[in-house]
């Protein structure tokens, strides 16, 4: 991206998760900048530019966990999907939930894509390789 930094924004209130992605993209040989919010509240204070994210990046690219406290990953999607200037973001719908009625809401609010998180940490790992490797080597991102 034209040697600037791909600007992540993860939605993960899982702490395990998290480190798990933060050790990856820390790692990555890709020139990456992983921001992680915990909450939907905290999501769209970071898209906003909320009071303690006032200097914070548009993101390239979000992954967002459904299930977060405060509000849901459903809701931080349609939100992030109504709002003009963020709407063109892919978001990426990382979650462990399976249910039939999870991924047809996830893409009737226009989310990019949804993966179910892998139950161990080396299928998690690969799941993480297979996001970087398409979605941030391959697919052509939005500019900024």
């Amino acid at each position: 991206m034209n040697g600037r930094p791909i600007e992540i924004l993860l939605v993960e209130d899982n702490p395990a998760d998290a480190r798990i992605l933060e050790a990856y993209f820390g790692n990555s040989v890709g020139n990456y900048h992983l921001h992680v919010v915990r909450s939907g509240k905290d999501a769209l204070s970071f898209l906003y530019h909320g009071v303690e994210y006032t200097d914070a990046p548009r993101p390239d690219i979000v992954l967002l966990d459904l299930n977060l406290p405060e509000m849901t990953g459903f809701e931080v999607l349609a939100a992030i999907k109504q709002h003009e200037h963020l709407n063109g973001i892919p978001v990426i719908v990382l979650t462990q939930s399976t249910a039939e009625e999870d991924i047809r809401q996830a893409h009737s609010l226009h989310a990019s894509c949804y993966l179910t998180k892998p139950q161990t940490r080396e299928g998690f790992t690969e799941l993480i390789e297979a996001i970087d490797h398409f979605w941030l080597q391959r697919a052509s991102l939005p500019t900024r």
